[in-house]
């Protein structure tokens, strides 16, 4: 392009990687073409000589990022390189960090970078790229506001005085729902009170140029005298590929301090300038021995600071499950150089909630962890729930978030702990625990039919008992240590509270748990019976009566299941006058001669009932 074209020439590209890799690739420029560089991270010197006309009878060649397009002016350029390529910020919610994400540029970008070869005079633009997809370029970049972590944004605004940036007259409002993310994450790292206003914590963070989370990690590390290996830490995350993809860092950072390229040095130059804003300035020689020796242990301990929720212990022999603070459960490559670490110091994760993968971590003592975090560790009064016996053995445990450090027997264990044990115990292995005697039981089938038939009867089945569960069963287990040791008769109370006095009534209406037969005798309904509600009773017991028996109210009949004087089945109805009129004759000639002591009438609907033999009611 520069022996094509005359007058100067302003490239696009993606970041300062790419710029830096090109300068060194452009050793052989023809006469008089003056290479300079122009993106956000060189001084105002540079940045006045990229922008200001070329001496007479000289071209420049002004290497750029996206800065070029709008935000400043370039003198004399006539001829734009546009490699299609923009690097942006995009939160990732794995990682917890915002990184410069490589993509293709926006059609809008494309055209705005065009025109800067047309400012003074007719120019020409060269894309690297096939005229036919720019068609498939996105219309326009997204709004970074609507995309990026607003923790930064967010303490800005507070450090403002403003404390809901959605007041502000933005041209796309913040996401409220990230908005509360960054707050909460604004808080867990120190930086705001709980009313919102800025901690000096907070103004030492706003001070450095990284998100909040990597700020908070160098600020801390100063504290600690490990400022430059915490900076190192925060190049490695934010730049990638740096020292390999290796998912141990130690191993990413002993390759990126061996390697000599100009990215490797350029990235430990960074990490140099970060340091140097929040620690006192040490000489040259001082800084690059601090570099070449920097503790490993102090890698792991700036990404524990960065990631406190994510720091990790391992859960199996072989690595591959780890439980962290924060609760998530992690997995780990079993061959990685890091699983047989006891514990470690997680930066990056990868997938869903649970489970997700680790991209990226540091092997961390457990003492320095305690030492790091000691003040988190607390004491926690809990209770095994053992599903087979339904009982409860007390422990008291130290735990750091989520782990569980040590567990002995607890010999004053707190009420409320057991009874909540139990309550969980019930709620994960069911309702079969519970000690439920046979009248209970008939109780919950009883309600459960009549439910059927009247929507306002409170359901007493498995589901309707276990959503309501905080609601009966908590005060039948105070002083129980087992589920076992609750009152039956209790428990039935329990359930018929819940139905209340108006619902039992309509319960016994439609769903009685007797049926009382024309000879006096009563007998008990079994409502879970396969065939529906039934009820056993002795043929001589049903004479005289000549309608069915019916529940729920005349709706549904009482299946009769009918036995002989010695409790043997002889019919099964549920229309017991088409049986008296039917089969009853058949049966009744059998019956006389097995039972000849016992009434078999012609006409059973008519005669009288009985629970004796011929001879005894005579």
């Amino acid at each position: 392009a520069l022996t094509e074209h005359e007058g100067s020439l302003l490239a696009f590209l993606p970041g300062v990687a790419e710029i830096e890799r090109t300068a060194t690739a452009l050793c052989d420029l023809p006469p008089g073409v003056i290479l300079h560089k122009l993106h956000g991270g060189i001084d105002p010197r540079e940045q006045r000589a990229a922008l200001a006309a070329p001496a007479l009878g000289s071209r420049k060649l002004v290497l750029a990022t996206s800065i070029a397009e709008t935000s400043v002016t370039l003198e004399h350029v006539s001829v734009v390189v546009d490699s299609g390529l923009a690097r942006r910020p995009r939160y990732d919610r794995g990682v917890g960090l915002t990184r410069l994400v490589t993509e293709r540029a926006s059609r809008a970008a494309a055209t705005q970078r065009a025109g800067r070869a047309a400012r003074q005079a007719p120019g020409v633009a060269i894309r690297l790229w096939e005229e036919a997809a720019t068609a498939s370029l996105p219309a326009h970049d997204p709004p970074e506001i609507l995309e990026a972590d607003l923790s930064s944004l967010l303490l800005t605004c507070l450090l403002w005085g403003e404390s809901e940036p959605a007041r502000l007259p933005f041209l796309d409002l913040p996401p409220p729902a990230a908005l509360a993310e960054a707050r909460e994450r604004l808080a867990r790292l120190g930086a705001i009170k709980a009313d919102g206003r800025v901690t000096e914590h907070g103004r030492a963070i706003a001070r450095v140029p990284l998100e909040p989370r990597l700020a908070h990690m160098l600020v801390e590390a100063s504290a600690g005298s490990f400022s430059e290996t915490a900076a190192q830490a925060a190049v490695l995350l934010t730049e990638r590929g740096l020292g390999g993809n290796d998912a141990d860092l130690e191993l990413r950072w002993r390759r990126w301090m061996a390697d000599r390229s100009a990215r490797a040095e350029n990235a430990r130059n960074l990490a140099r300038r970060w340091a140097k804003q929040i620690c006192a300035p040490r000489t040259e020689a001082e800084s690059n021995n601090r570099a070449a020796s920097g503790s490993l242990a102090d890698l792991a301990r700036s990404v524990a600071i960065a990631f406190p929720d994510r720091l990790s212990r391992r859960r199996d022999l072989t690595g591959e499950h780890w439980q962290s603070v924060g609760g998530r459960g992690f997995r780990l490559d079993p061959t990685s150089s890091l699983a047989s670490s006891q514990w470690l110091a997680v930066a990056e994760v990868a997938g869903a909630a649970a489970g997700a993968r680790i991209l990226s971590a540091a092997s961390i003592d457990e003492a320095d962890v305690l030492t790091m975090f000691g003040d988190r560790v607390g004491t926690l009064h809990d209770g095994a729930f053992d599903s087979a016996s339904g009982a409860v053995a007390p422990t008291r445990s130290r735990r750091l978030g989520a782990i569980r450090l040590a567990t002995s027997p607890d010999p004053n264990p707190d009420p409320v702990t057991i009874r909540n044990a139990l309550l969980n115990g019930v709620r994960e292995h069911g309702l079969a625990l519970l000690p439920w005697n046979e009248a209970t039981q008939q109780l919950r089938a009883r309600a459960e039919f009549a439910c059927q038939h009247d929507a306002a009867i409170a359901s007493l089945a498995d589901d309707a008992l276990l959503d309501a569960l905080d609601d009966w069963l908590p005060p039948l287990l105070s002083g129980k240590r087992r589920l076992g040791d609750i009152d039956p008769t209790a428990l039935r109370q329990a359930l018929e509270n819940l139905l209340g006095y108006q619902g039992k009534r309509t319960v016994d209406r439609f769903a009685p748990a007797e049926f009382a037969s024309p000879a006096g005798s009563r007998h008990l309904i079994d409502y879970v019976a396969a065939g529906g509600p039934t009820v056993e009773v002795r043929a001589q017991a049903l004479f005289g009566l000549s309608e069915h028996p019916m529940l729920a109210g005349g709706r549904v009949p009482l299946t009769l299941a009918i036995t002989s004087p010695a409790g043997r089945p002889i019919q099964t109805s549920r229309d017991l006058p088409s049986f008296w009129s039917g089969s009853w004759k058949d049966v009744a000639k059998e019956m006389r001669g097995r039972y000849p002591r016992h009434p078999w009438p012609e006409d059973p609907a008519s005669a009288q009932p009985t629970l004796r033999t011929k001879r005894a009611s005579s």
